[in-house]
């Protein structure tokens, strides 16, 4: 049989992904702070990008974005007046507002080039430079705290060299992070004399810094209490048997009686494993909730979206106009033609993704009303293809839209993955339970434990559960009780006789 070439015409249908179609898919599993860092990198990038910093007054074109909106038949679900600014017409800017020259007048100027000083803070800095201030009402850091102490323990040159490098290497909990052979190899001098440094670093406040482990800094502790005794040294050289609350062993291993043993037992959880976290200064990260839940007077939710974590930005139409007539080669034409198209589809996606954010977020609130009116023991059994369904969308793009997105509601502020939870059967036949809201049982009835006699077996629970319509196995309850860290109920119950 001969081999030859021919050519076919074939007809057939594909998806294709459009790079404008990955950025808007893209952009929607960010969280608000990439979002944010995204869009500050396109201003830079886009000369006829623009961000939105307040309203302008222009005339509003056909174009204008549509208002992000989801009515609900069952839940009064709306956006508010100020997230319908999210898109804007590219009229919003005009060019004279990119100039910084004509007629431009500084904050700081008044009629005749003066000086308005009423706007001085301390020390003639104008305002909004407080770097002073805020350096005076700081709380110090481990290190400054550290280094205080050093200038006035009376340590001669070489040891204040040797001290400066051990300080640096403490982290935030307050324990030291540094090899001692390897920085007396890299200061030149002996392991002893570094040692000894050290101990007098280990006598400073608070009580157990510069320790080398959890055995180290809750001995340092004790010894400035004036209660490390032989007895003491052997419970923390068997911290192993404490922790698993072997107390035979562990009064055996002290030589102590149940008595003496409950003190010292006591003595240590009054200790602390981290003494350098109180000085650990760095500002709290502030959670920021994408959308908005609340109660209305006549008993619906009313759901709308965070404007402060959506960028604003506009395209500047007639700064584009004005470019366009400028360009006069090839290169400069296309790169006006891609920057005028990538800034209206950033436009675009951003909008779409605040719509899609408000759809999705409407639709869980519908689903899970329960647990915002009641709480958590009424949350219900969710997944992607129900929310999926009943927006029209895919499970992907639901996926993408409630990673990293937060909602804040009466009842806190919960990541938008929280409210899906697996389904977990009831007897008889009834409405299946959410397997957040059984945990949250399981903790309630541990929590309610007060003798030993109320300690409740895995398979107590289990009863309990049913008894309630709740039909789950005994390995499930296992494995809900030590996600929660609840112990079994042996070291329950050893643990209320140590209390007692």
């Amino acid at each position: 049989m001969a081999l030859g070439h021919r050519l076919e015409l074939r007809q057939g249908q594909g998806l294709v992904i459009t790079p404008q179609l990955q950025q808007a898919i893209k952009l929607l599993q960010l969280s608000n702070l990439e979002l944010d860092a995204f869009v500050e990198a396109e201003l830079e990038r886009n000369p006829l990008l623009q961000r939105d910093d307040g309203p302008v007054e222009t005339e509003r074109t056909a174009d204008e974005a549509e208002r992000p909106t989801e009515n609900l038949g069952l839940d009064a679900v709306s956006d508010s007046a100020a997230s319908q600014q999210m898109d804007a017409t590219p009229d919003d800017v005009s060019p004279g507002e990119r100039a910084t020259g004509d007629g431009a007048e500084s904050g700081a100027e008044q009629a005749g080039g003066q000086i308005d000083w009423s706007r001085t803070g301390g020390g003639g800095s104008f305002e909004g430079d407080g770097h002073y201030e805020e350096a005076l009402t700081r709380p110090p850091t481990l290190v400054e705290h550290l280094t205080e102490q050093l200038a006035v323990a009376g340590l001669s040159p070489p040891q204040v060299v040797v001290a400066g490098v051990l300080i640096d290497a403490v982290d935030e909990a307050g324990y030291l992070r540094a090899d001692l052979d390897e920085v007396a190899g890299r200061l030149g001098c002996d392991l002893a004399f570094v040692e000894g440094v050290l101990t007098v670093l280990q006598g400073f406040e608070p009580a157990g810094v510069m320790a080398r482990d959890v055995r180290e800094c809750l001995a340092l502790q004790l010894k400035d209490v004036n209660r490390y005794d032989p007895c003491m040294a052997a419970l923390l050289d068997n911290l192993d048997l404490l922790a698993r609350r072997d107390m035979n062993a562990l009064r055996k291993a002290c030589g102590v009686d149940d008595e003496d043993l409950r003190e010292m037992v006591a003595e240590i959880r009054a200790l602390t494993p981290r003494p350098g976290a109180a000085f650990h200064s760095d500002p709290p990260q502030t959670l920021t909730p994408d959308v908005h839940v609340r109660e209305t007077p006549g008993g619906l939710w009313h759901v709308e979206l965070n404007t402060d974590t959506l960028p604003k930005v506009l395209v500047d139409q007639r700064y584009h106009a004005r470019v366009s007539k400028g360009a006069r080669t090839d290169q400069e034409k296309t790169f006006v033609s891609d920057s005028f198209a990538t800034a209206n589809w950033l436009v675009k996606s951003l909008d779409q993704r605040a719509k899609t954010i408000l759809k999705v977020s409407s639709e869980i609130v519908r689903q899970q009303d329960g647990f915002l009116a009641y709480g958590v023991e009424h949350l219900r059994p969710l997944n992607l293809k129900t929310v999926a369904d009943a927006i029209g969308m895919h499970e992907s793009t639901v996926s993408r839209v409630t990673s990293n997105k937060y909602i804040a509601t009466p009842r806190g502020v919960f990541e938008l993955k929280y409210f899906f939870t697996s389904a977990i059967q009831a007897t008889e036949g009834g409405e299946a339970h959410s397997a957040a809201s059984v945990r949250h049982k399981i903790k309630a009835l541990v929590e309610a434990e007060r003798t030993e006699a109320d300690v409740h077996s895995d398979d107590r629970l289990v009863e309990i559960l049913k008894e309630s319509g709740v039909d789950i196995a005994r390995r499930t309850v296992a494995k809900y009780r030590e996600a929660l860290r609840i112990p079994s109920s042996v070291e329950r119950r050893r643990l209320i006789k140590e209390t007692a």
